[in-house]
């Protein structure tokens, strides 16, 4: 994360969604303009029933419930009517996915009150827990705010949660899950599924589209809390639960809160409520100086290399081809060890060297393969981090890897173990909030940059933040501190590629190698229906091309969807060869990104 944004009261306080505020409005240029006006108003009637208006939409809010949101626009209804009183809105999540209601279902009661003008309060009271949720409007966005909390006696609480039910069933989720998707609620891809901030959930947005219109909810937190998105389960696919979570360690833990979701309405597509959301994020971290920084060759890129082998002779048939300006290479093996061993050493083989210089030569954009955080135990470094390795928040096991017959296992536990398996590639997470962490790995890549004239470099397993047993090192998540890091490497006069693009690092990168829906490797059922919504493309864009990662040479039916996948998606197109062959001679994929790159 970069130094703390200077902002004024106001704004830190619109930034982090403590209370309803003033929202930047999107242009027409999306395909609707947004100017709210009119009247906004909370009132609580006799029955407890919370009627909601702003500007741009009515609402109704039953024990925590939201049971009619109509767009005053173009009076479309967006929920489907459902019986309140079989189910409660407030949940308290512990460990392993266990969910205990709070509300009425356990000798419990609801209680609704008005506490202010724009404000009203629903308090939970049952056998199990106690909650609270402030219901709020705000007249200068348009937005109803739902600001739930929920605690307990039991400890372990992991995250609260607040179910949103009775979507209609013609609307369609859109939603940053692997670049984006636009489903039905109850796609198999992912009905009753879980999606972690900002691993898997890459934006704190959802969007209900319908044919035309719909409405979204989203996040506005500057301060990296984690939170995730649950759609629908095995029996109702038409909902949807946003958790609130507390930072790990979480053994102990009571209670959770503190976030507030936004909702709001809008005409047109789903650029609609994306761009708001994109205008949000680049006021609260003053990007608009951060794309200043970016430099136009980013933006003429035509294609890109994942996994590129050193191999000089792919270069001299790649620079007949197309312009080495526009292609991007990832330069994976190039270190005097192997692939995923020793690190943090980089030193460069004779032949990537003799690779490094040529491709310099000749204009290519090549980035070295460096990790973010990983590092081998039998490296010096280790003892020096050991003890700010990542723990799972639940089951407290060390976050790494190892390889066993091509199949990733988990890190040994045992001490000495750790110390013995370097032929199985062990490796484990340091928490990038440590500054001895960011220092060490900072110096080894200046001095690659410095001894390989390097100008770009990619850092690996960007994406792997995670609320963590051990969530805060030095007063940092470990999203805070892969975001500083990346932007201390950039501030060596960097360009830096990483693993997976969130909007959490997204600030500082200049390229970012994603992954296809839940299948890195090889295609999957239903890989089709994933394509065609550039979500994170049209909101991180701007500052960061994306480009794909593996299975991408187009040699068989796999291949060629994963590509198309891809570039439906946003990404530049991308080729993964393992020969110059493969350039002079060229399957479908590889041709179309080649002719992307002479355009």
């Amino acid at each position: 994360m970069k130094p703390k944004l200077e902002f004024s009261r106001r704004s830190f306080v619109r930034a982090a969604g403590v209370v309803p505020a003033a929202l930047a409005r999107p242009s027409s240029a999306s395909g609707s303009s947004y100017q709210p006006q009119g009247r906004t108003s909370i009132t609580v009637t006799g029955e407890g029933v919370i009627q909601a208006e702003t500007p741009t939409l009515t609402a109704r809010i039953e024990k925590g419930f939201l049971t009619s949101l109509r767009s005053k626009a173009s009076s479309e209804e967006y929920l489907a009517p459902f019986d309140t009183a079989k189910f409660d809105a407030l949940q308290l999540v512990y460990p392993q996915g266990e969910t205990v209601d709070v509300g009425e279902q356990k000798f419990g009661r609801v209680e609704t009150r008005k506490v202010a003008e724009h404000r009203a309060e629903i308090l939970f009271q049952n056998w199990d827990g106690d909650g609270v949720i402030t219901v709020s409007v705000d007249p200068d966005s348009g937005d109803l705010v739902i600001e739930p909390s929920a605690y307990s006696s039991r400890p372990g609480v992991r995250a609260c949660r607040w179910r949103l039910k009775g979507l209609r069933r013609d609307l369609k989720l859109v939603a940053p899950f692997f670049q984006g998707v636009s489903l039905s609620l109850d796609d198999s891809l992912i009905r009753s599924s879980h999606w972690e901030w900002p691993h898997r959930w890459e934006a704190g947005l959802a969007i209900l589209q319908a044919s035309s219109g719909g409405f979204s909810v989203h996040m506005q937190d500057n301060r990296y809390r984690y939170k995730a998105l649950h759609v629908g389960s095995s029996d109702d696919p038409y909902m949807l639960g946003f958790d609130t979570e507390a930072y790990g360690p979480i053994d102990g833990n009571l209670s959770a809160g503190g976030l507030a979701w936004r909702i709001n309405v809008h005409q047109g597509d789903w650029k609609v409520p994306a761009e708001r959301y994109r205008k949000w994020l680049w006021e609260a971290h003053s990007l608009a100086k951060e794309e200043q920084r970016r430099e136009p060759w980013l933006q003429a890129l035509g294609m890109a290399i994942s996994w590129c082998p050193g191999d000089i002779a792919i270069l001299e048939a790649l620079s007949k081809q197309a312009d080495p300006r526009k292609i991007l290479i990832h330069f994976s093996s190039w270190r005097t060890d192997a692939y995923d061993e020793n690190y943090p050493t980089y030193t460069a083989s004779d032949g990537a060297i003799a690779f490094l210089a040529r491709a310099h030569q000749l204009g290519f954009h090549v980035m070295p393969h460096f990790n973010i955080m990983e590092v081998d135990p039998n490296h010096a470094v280790y003892s020096q981090v050991r003890d700010f390795q990542y723990r799972h928040i639940e089951t407290k096991k060390l976050y790494g890897w190892s390889w066993v017959k091509a199949r990733a296992i988990g890190v040994p536990e045992s001490n000495a173990s750790r110390l013995d398996h370097r032929r199985e590639k062990v490796m484990v997470k340091i928490h990038p909030g440590l500054a001895r962490w960011r220092s060490i790995l900072c110096s080894r890549i200046q001095e690659a940059a410095r001894q390989y004239a390097l100008k770009d470099v990619f850092v690996d397993v960007a994406l792997n933040t995670f609320n963590l047993h051990n969530c805060l090192v030095e007063n940092m998540t470990s999203s805070e501190g892969v975001n500083r890091l990346v932007h201390e490497i950039a501030g060596l006069g960097l360009s830096v590629g990483g693993e997976g693009l969130n909007e959490t690092f997204f600030q500082g990168l200049h390229f970012a190698q994603v992954h296809l829906f839940r299948n890195p490797r090889s295609a999957m059922e239903g890989l089709d229906r994933t394509g065609g919504c550039p979500l994170n493309h049209f909101l991180f864009g701007r500052l960061c091309r994306s480009f794909g990662y593996t299975g991408l040479g187009g040699r068989n039916a796999d291949e060629e969807l994963r590509a198309r996948v891809h570039e439906s998606n946003g990404a530049l197109p991308t080729i993964t060869i393992r020969s110059a062959a493969e350039i002079t001679n060229p399957a479908p994929a590889v041709k179309r990104a080649l002719d992307n790159a002479r355009r």
